[in-house]
């Protein structure tokens, strides 16, 4: 009991402090079979902090109360997002939610989905991944997880270098057939499966995005992105050679029932097929930033917008501060924020992109605006001589004046 009650006191210090937003610890995840882009400003000496074993730094995660699925061995916490204190102690985001949930992502958030039932991450590749899909819900429900529908944005802060291979395999081209993603999967031990035959390469443009249903096929390439995603880690990859690159089975069978190991009739079930082979995948899934607000010194866009089989599952906003200037922005609910660009103010708290971070270093470019902060107006203000840009994402049935995919074009 001492111990939630001084977890109350602490959150209820932190929000007084920050005028309803929370600051938020960097979460650091690495991943075996992802080689490091170098572009999370992270020090190279802490690529590896893990160990070998382990693998490399490739994600950050924002505002997560998600668990990395990283296998035998994985912290607890890691994928977790902190709470940093007024006297910078730290306590779970998770645990904050669990305590005082509506206070901090809204009562009718909390009522329904008893956590934050999104995250997002900037996903950092040196190169291209292996082909893959992030299970629907029936699939996802029988491993015990949660469907996993996501979108992309390529921040231009975020893309000095696009890394050997900016270029992303989406969808399967329509007259693909089921037995011929069948046929790839049963030579997987028989040197590359080529199930990339079946599908199309987009090259992708810093500034524009795209919306990912679960159960589609895709393979990002080296494009540093931020991901929206749902508030779950599960995967299942098709490809077994990747730029030389093999992967093992168990990636194909890592999220399968263990009674459907191998079942290659019912792993290639579990793709979309209408969804994977639209022949108007572009269309109904590319995205460009639409602005949103703007007024004297400020732009606010969204770069993340339109529903996903006709839900508001997720979206997201980039606000761009000119020096000198202020905004005050004000949202129908709760968001994870991570500054991208320069320096200023967001409420009480001095806040900005660094240019390098050690692991376990505290930053202060992560925040969390609560829902009574958010509907009230926070103020973002500029204090730096370069642009102040913030990315900002939210939850589900937020976005309800959100734009549909394609709206961009009416900007032309």
């Amino acid at each position: 009991m001492a111990k939630k009650q001084n977890l109350e006191q602490s959150l209820e210090n932190a929000l007084g402090a920050g005028e309803g937003v929370l600051h938020l610890a960097p979460v650091w995840v690495p991943r075996t079979f992802i080689m490091p882009g170098r572009r999370l400003k992270l020090d190279e000496r802490d690529l590896y902090v893990h160990g070998l074993h382990r693998g490399g730094i490739s994600e950050r995660w924002f505002a997560s109360t998600t668990k990395a699925e990283n296998g035998p061995g994985t912290p607890q916490d890691e994928g977790l997002s902190y709470v940093v204190g007024t006297d910078g102690e730290q306590f779970l985001f998770k645990d904050a939610i669990a305590s005082q949930g509506a206070k901090v992502i809204g009562k009718k958030m909390f009522d329904k989905w008893g956590r934050w039932p999104n995250y997002a991450k900037f996903f950092d590749p040196s190169g291209a991944i292996a082909l893959h899909l992030h299970q629907r819900e029936q699939h996802a429900k029988q491993v015990g997880m949660e469907h996993k529908p996501e979108a992309y944005y390529f921040p231009v802060q975020m893309n000095h270098a696009t890394n050997s291979f900016p270029l992303s395999f989406l969808g399967l081209e329509p007259g693909t057939t089921k037995e011929d993603i069948r046929r790839c999967l049963e030579g997987w031990h028989e040197g590359d499966n080529n199930i990339l035959t079946y599908s199309k390469a987009y090259l992708h443009k810093p500034g524009t995005g795209w919306t990912m249903p679960a159960g589609v096929l895709h393979a990002p390439g080296s494009m540093c992105i931020f991901e929206v995603l749902w508030g779950s880690d599960v995967f299942c990859m098709m490809q077994n050679v990747i730029e030389g690159r093999t992967n093992p089975i168990e990636v194909l069978n890592r999220d399968v029932p263990k009674n459907k190991k191998e079942d290659l009739d019912y792993i290639v079930s579990m793709i979309d097929w209408n969804a994977t082979v639209n022949p108007n995948f572009k269309e109904d899934h590319y995205l460009e930033p639409i602005v949103s607000t703007q007024g004297d010194g400020f732009t606010d866009k969204w770069v993340v917008y339109g529903k996903l089989h006709d839900q508001d599952l997720f979206s997201a906003k980039e606000l761009t501060v000119q020096p000198g200037s202020s905004a005050v922005i004000k949202d129908k609910g709760a968001s994870g924020v991570i500054f991208i660009q320069g320096r200023g103010t967001i409420a009480s708290y001095q806040a900005g992109a660094p240019n390098h971070i050690r692991y376990g270093e505290v930053t202060r470019d992560e925040f969390f605006i609560t829902e009574e902060a958010a509907k009230r107006g926070v103020e973002i203000r500029n204090t730096g001589f370069e642009p102040l840009v913030m990315l900002r994402y939210f939850g589900p049935g937020v976005s309800g004046d959100m734009p549909k995919v394609g709206d961009y074009r009416k900007q032309h």
